[in-house]
């Protein structure tokens, strides 16, 4: 249907005589109780919108002489402050005044609060400054927080305190989901704190702005968000509300993460066996089911249906079309002519851990379990049986990240390879362990065997992954738990054609400082990942290392 077409002229503005005779407010308790001053000519000729959106008497903006109520002139400056928002949201909006661990931890942490503002103290700033120069990921965080300040700050017309106290919107840099405004701190705050706190130190002054601009904004919520602790125990102690900044996380509960495992119903084959089809190909069976099983489903979830007195069905999605599914029948790496480079399945996720590893067009795999899982001995197995039988790699690269448990031995001496050794102690072991699956070859064959696999496998230092491109390599990231979301990128944009990666982690054993479980770089893996074709996930449940080593992880 084509649009009407736009009016020839211009209407005729509206007398103000005329209005007034013609139109009336549509609430008769509108008006106030107070007496209204008679409206001189200035004020006779306000715009209508004005009138119409209030019905209330000429504020300071129509034009009227200042016998006008003062409460009219009180809410003029709020009005236009906030152009963008309604006086009532404005009102609602929240101040959260930021720690300078938020900024570091997040640079993009000035665009996650919504319609709600943001207010930067001053020595929040000054410890900004003070963290830009290195190459750790810390002052490069530091380093992108000033650019933004900087790009927001650009916007302004000049350079005076009066705009900069009005605050800069945070949407004038193209980040449309943050609508608040940002506020620095433009002049000297001198609220005293409690004699127990001694004033010179940076947290206490932070905790003094929060202290008067609950004064001065008695009826907005201020709220100090820090991801110190300790901090925000101190903040709560003085009755000031703090929070954690919990953006960075992918989840609330790491209960809710993905399994990449669902079990079926017992009663799956007599709800989708009227409307199944199966077929076989390749010595593999295929089942396409429809009915109320399959928006549950993710594209390369595994799933299982083991019932007593029947044949158990270990399955994978391979396809979700509308309302259909197509289910494709596993492997059984539990048997011994499947065994890989020696090593066997002993349990139901491991077979499911064994076949996505062993799956050539599955690029991404991530395994999660306790200790003592056998995450790093079938990553292992997979990567050498493709590498030196299957010859679909050219080679393994195993890479960690270098964060000791308890204190550090210093600088370590040679090369990256040689100074990665100490810290690839569990590579070593799971090697040990395949190196004595074939008896009969002897000593000098083992020798042999061990001489070829260790050339087939490159030990890699996260610190230079910068730029590299991986060809045609199998990759292994071992204790991924405690890599950051920027940092699991960049080792996942590493992949070139024909590589496939492999995240392992416990997430129960999380090392690095400011991780959490909700805000790991593996987490967050796993959560993006999920439901894409060509990657699988597993949490493996059963400890297979030793019945010593299953009764610790369960009661220590």
């Amino acid at each position: 249907m084509p649009l009407p077409k736009p009016p020839a002229q211009r209407a005729s503005r509206l007398d103000a005589t005329a209005y007034s005779a013609t139109l009336t407010p549509s609430k008769p308790g509108a008006r106030p109780a107070a007496p209204v001053p008679t409206a001189t000519p200035a004020a006779a000729s306000a715009p209508s919108a004005e009138v119409l959106r209030l019905p209330t008497p000429a504020s300071p903006a129509s034009g009227a002489k200042p016998e006008a109520p003062a409460r009219q002139a009180a809410k003029a400056p709020a009005r236009s402050a906030a152009p963008k928002r309604s006086r009532k949201a404005a009102e609602a909006a929240k101040l959260f005044v930021l720690d300078t661990n938020v900024l570091m931890h997040d640079p993009m942490s000035l665009f996650r609060f919504e319609e709600h503002d943001i207010f930067l103290p001053m020595i929040t700033l000054e410890e900004l400054d003070g963290h830009k120069k290195g190459m750790t990921e810390v002052a490069r965080n530091v380093r992108q927080v000033s650019r933004e300040l900087d790009q927001l700050a650009a916007s302004l017309k000049s350079s005076s305190i009066e705009e900069m106290a009005k605050g800069l919107p945070l949407a004038g840099t193209g980040h449309r989901e943050a609508e608040g405004k940002l506020f620095f701190q433009t002049e000297l705050i001198d609220t005293p704190l409690p004699q127990g706190l001694p004033q010179g130190k940076a947290d206490n002054q932070i905790l003094g702005v929060v202290q008067a601009l609950k004064g001065l904004h008695p009826g907005r919520e201020v709220v100090l968000v820090s991801k110190d602790i300790n901090m925000r125990i101190k903040a709560r102690a003085l009755g000031l509300p703090a929070e954690d900044y919990r953006n960075d996380k992918t989840l609330e509960d790491s209960d809710l993460l993905y399994t990449g495992v669902q079990a079926l119903p017992a009663d799956f084959w007599e709800r989708h066996g009227k409307t199944m089809e199966s077929w076989q190909q390749g010595g593999t069976t295929f089942y396409r089911i429809s009915g109320p099983l399959v928006p549950t489903l993710l594209v390369n979830e595994l799933v299982y249906l083991e019932a007593p007195g029947a044949t158990p069905l270990y399955a994978k999605v391979t396809e979700i079309t509308g309302k259909t599914a197509v289910l494709k029948t596993l492997k059984d790496y539990g048997h011994q002519k499947n065994a890989v480079w020696g090593v066997t399945a002993r349990n139901r996720e491991q077979n499911f851990a064994l076949n996505l590893l062993m799956d050539p067009e599955c690029d991404f795999v991530t395994l999660t379990g306790t200790a003592g899982t056998g995450k790093t001995l079938m990553t292992l197995a997979s990567g050498l049986s493709q590498v030196l039988d299957d010859r679909r790699y050219s080679e393994i690269i195993v890479t960690r990240v270098t964060v000791p448990v308890g204190e550090d031995i210093g600088f370590l001496p040679g090369t990256e390879e040689e100074k990665m050794g100490p810290w690839m102690g569990a590579l070593d072991d799971n090697l040990e362990v395949l190196a004595k699956g074939d008896s009969s070859a002897g000593e000098w064959g083992r020798a042999a065997t061990n001489d070829l696999v260790r050339s087939k496998i490159k030990i890699k230092s996260l610190n230079f992954m910068r730029g590299r491109t991986f060809l045609n390599k199998f990759v292994i990231i071992d204790e991924a738990q405690n890599l950051t979301p920027k940092q699991m990128k960049t080792l996942i944009t590493r992949a070139g054609p024909g590589t496939k990666i492999v995240c392992l982690g416990n997430l129960a054993q999380i090392d690095t400082p400011y991780l959490t479980e909700g805000s790991s770089g593996l987490t967050f893996a796993v959560d993006r990942f999920k439901g894409w074709a060509h990657s699988g996930h597993v949490t493996l449940a059963r400890g297979e290392r030793s019945r010593l080593a299953d009764f610790a992880s369960e009661v220590l």
